[in-house]
């Protein structure tokens, strides 16, 4: 079975249409989000629209928790009082913004999703099976993927939530983070959606950079009210 996984779209219409025509044409059988359906880019609601209509199941983001819940804070990691001030304006903004309607929909998602694939279990969820706001990289050390593992009963573990895409084979464990269709953050404008092909000999994983007008959503981003910050970010591919 071949699985598509789209990671934090955050509001990102262009880059979710993009990606999902690769994810058809690429012969994915079912596709799923990771959560962070809005913040950065100015189309929460028709992001949500288009999920709901194409029938793209997923998980609940930090993001999309304390948008819907109206929380003060998005459970957002900082580097700098720059960055930390441009995401209390963009967290502002998507509160504002995002419908009720909508809000419900982020509310009831799922904290997990839990599949079997040819005697393979798999499990979907944002940041980590227990808390999702934590920032899982690829150098974290080989202990704390363990520590991970043991919270779940999988064999596959995918998740996103750093923006940047990677996998780690741990003893019999896959460790898959599916980077970002709206916000990447590794240097590429590109969307990344994450190609999971499961046998029960082996799974295989595809990352693919999908081109999209980027430009367009920059430009969005501006004449929204959002920081103009968020549209030189996605120029950047950070």
């Amino acid at each position: 079975m071949k699985i598509a996984i789209f990671g934090d779209i955050h509001g990102n219409f262009e880059a979710l249409k993009a990606s999902y025509k690769v994810a058809l044409e690429s012969g994915a059988e079912k596709i799923y989000h990771l959560g962070d359906l809005g913040g950065y880019a100015p189309f929460v609601n028709e992001v949500v629209d288009f999920i709901i209509e194409h029938d793209i199941e997923g998980v609940q983001g930090n993001y999309d928790e304390t948008v819907a819940n109206d929380r003060e804070h998005c459970g957002c990691k900082y580097e700098d009082p720059v960055q930390a001030e441009m995401a209390g304006l963009g967290f502002e903004w998507t509160k504002k913004h995002a419908t009720s309607i909508r809000k419900d929909y982020m509310r009831n998602l799922p904290l997990d999703i839990k599949l079997t694939v040819d005697d393979q279990k798999i499990i979907l969820f944002h940041a980590t099976p227990k808390k999702n706001n934590v920032y899982w990289h690829e150098d974290r050390p080989e202990k704390f993927f363990s520590e991970m593992a043991e919270k779940v009963y999988a064999d596959i573990l995918i998740y996103g939530h750093t923006h940047k895409p990677y996998r780690k084979d741990i003893g019999s464990k896959v460790f898959i983070n599916a980077g970002s269709v709206g916000k990447p953050k590794d240097g590429d404008t590109r969307a990344c959606i994450a190609l999971v092909e499961i046998t029960a000999s082996e799974v295989k994983t595809e990352f693919v950079r999908v081109p999209y007008d980027f430009e367009k959503t920059a430009l969005a981003i501006i004449k929204s009210g959002l920081p103009p910050y968020y549209a030189e970010k996605l120029r950047q591919g950070q």
